[in-house]
């Protein structure tokens, strides 16, 4: 049996700010129980939940040395779903009201949990054959074990895999103050590819992807992508050098926690045979839910995002007077972010009370009924990595309309009406014109063929991007990762 531990700064359900912790806390439960011994390690933050934190049981604890430090580091555990999760705890790196605080903090908090996850393995009992190491905050697991930990026994044959969620987060610092940090050879801060300076200072990702034995990302084009200059945020030549044995694989959903049949949250259920009334149901009740005028005749859109650039607002932005003013639409919006795009939301709020509702308050029940309610969910996005939240609309017959980017366009084929063939809208540049015209495309379809528009919606339901494929890529890294042991 093959023993791996994930290692990452977060998973559901104990703490999350983003897509990392879906995959880490989603993608273990799906493994072959029969081949592989799963296990993840995380921080214990103090701002978790209490109910969360009250299920944590103590385990023991040890000192890690971090260049001149001697800092404590507990564990606790539990075992969540079939999978048995560790907590390291340190309350001065740990605690605060938020996972990650500023860089100059993280990058000595990550420094310090990356040892830790290593000092940990003989105190919990557990050598892994396979440690799968999440974004910056643990590339320095690979660096360490490479050059702290190569000439241990217990050490010797663990294999690791680095996954990249987001290149852009890189876990950047100054170089002297990281050499003091980390506590690794001085030579390693040197200028050149082979260690973990870039651009002048410390970098965390490059470490990951320098020192692992694979790379791996999220979508099979954001692979691609992030081999190219636009799309390798200054580290594409290493990308390119690491070309062969890097590979993108899905993200997928939990496809029992967003079903259509069984969502809590949803006002009625439904499947493919039923999606009609079932679809129009829910819409009615979200539109009452949120104050706006309940009407079959209009076209919902919705966005559950952070509002940031990478996501397309300053499209959004230039778009949302024509949407707004001409056409027959209701628009939700779910998410924070950038105070700019909050405050552009809020004044088309205003302006066009009827059509347009944003809340920033972020609620998991909310996300359920928005996408189980709308007719169409957009996502304009500058880069992204894979994207979820396509996946869930899909989940709910909510047909996507996107940007042709990263795992978008993996996961969502344009509508041929010739053939009546696609899932989704999608347009190539950056541009709000032509978002603007596959926005209006969609609407013509939906408006003056709903037939084919209904069969669409019913083929995104009947898409697999479960985690069970994903988890079956993954089965072929790690079998390949042992036979190199």
């Amino acid at each position: 049996m093959t023993k791996i531990l994930f290692a990452a700064s977060e998973a559901v359900p104990f703490i999350k700010t983003g897509g990392l912790a879906d995959v880490v806390g989603s993608l273990p439960k799906y493994l072959d129980k029969d081949n592989y011994d799963v296990r993840v390690i995380v921080p214990r933050y103090t701002c978790m939940d209490d109910n969360l934190k009250k299920i944590l049981r103590f385990h023991s604890h040890f000192y890690v040395s971090l260049g001149w430090r001697r800092q404590y580091a507990g564990i606790l555990t539990v075992q969540y779903e079939n999978v048995i999760y560790y907590f390291v705890d340190n309350e001065y790196y740990f605690s605060g009201d938020r996972p990650y605080n500023n860089i100059y903090e993280d990058v000595e908090k990550f420094a310090f949990f990356s040892r830790a996850v290593l000092d940990a393995l003989p105190v919990i009992n557990f050598c892994p054959d396979i440690i799968h190491c999440h974004d910056w905050q643990t590339g320095l697991i690979p660096v360490y074990l490479k050059n702290l930990y190569d000439d241990q026994l217990f050490y010797k044959n663990i294999k690791t895999i680095f996954s990249i969620h987001n290149m852009k987060f890189q876990g950047r610092w100054k170089l002297n103050a990281a050499v003091d940090t980390t506590g690794l050879p001085e030579e390693l801060f040197r200028p050149g590819i082979g260690g973990l300076e870039a651009y002048g200072e410390v970098n965390y990702l490059k470490g990951g992807i320098l020192f692992s034995d694979i790379v791996t990302t999220v979508s099979p084009t954001y692979a691609n992508e992030i081999q190219t200059p636009a799309g390798g945020e200054g580290l594409d030549g290493l990308m390119r050098m690491r070309s062969g044995s890097l590979y993108g694989i899905l993200n997928g959903i939990d496809y029992e926690l967003y079903d259509p049949a069984t969502d809590p949250h949803m006002a009625k259920h439904f499947g493919t045979l039923d999606f009609v009334p079932g679809k129009k149901a829910n819409k009615a009740a979200l539109q009452e839910m949120l104050h706006l005028p309940k009407r079959e005749d209009v076209f919902l859109i919705s966005m559950v995002s952070r509002l940031t650039n990478q996501k397309g607002f300053d499209l959004v932005a230039y778009d949302l007077e024509e949407i707004l003013g001409k056409d027959p639409v209701q628009i939700v919006v779910l998410g924070t972010g950038e105070e700019k795009y909050e405050k552009m939301l809020r004044y088309f709020a205003n302006r066009y009370p009827d059509k347009l509702v944003v809340s920033t308050d972020y609620a998991e029940a909310l996300a359920h009924k928005i996408y189980a309610s709308s007719d169409a969910f957009l996502m304009p996005s500058l880069f992204e990595p894979c994207g979820l939240s396509q996946l869930m609309s899909m989940r709910y017959g909510t047909v996507p309309m996107v940007r042709e980017t990263g795992g978008l366009k993996d996961t969502v084929e344009a509508y041929n009406e010739y053939e009546n063939t696609g899932n989704g809208f999608s347009f190539c540049n950056f541009n709000a014109q032509e978002m603007a015209d596959m926005i209006h495309y969609a609407m013509h379809v939906y408006f003056d063929d709903r037939t084919h528009w209904n069969e669409m919606a019913v083929r995104c339901m009947e898409m697999d991007y479960s985690w069970a494929n994903s988890a079956k890529e993954y089965g072929k890294i790690y079998e390949q990762l042992s036979g190199m042991r």
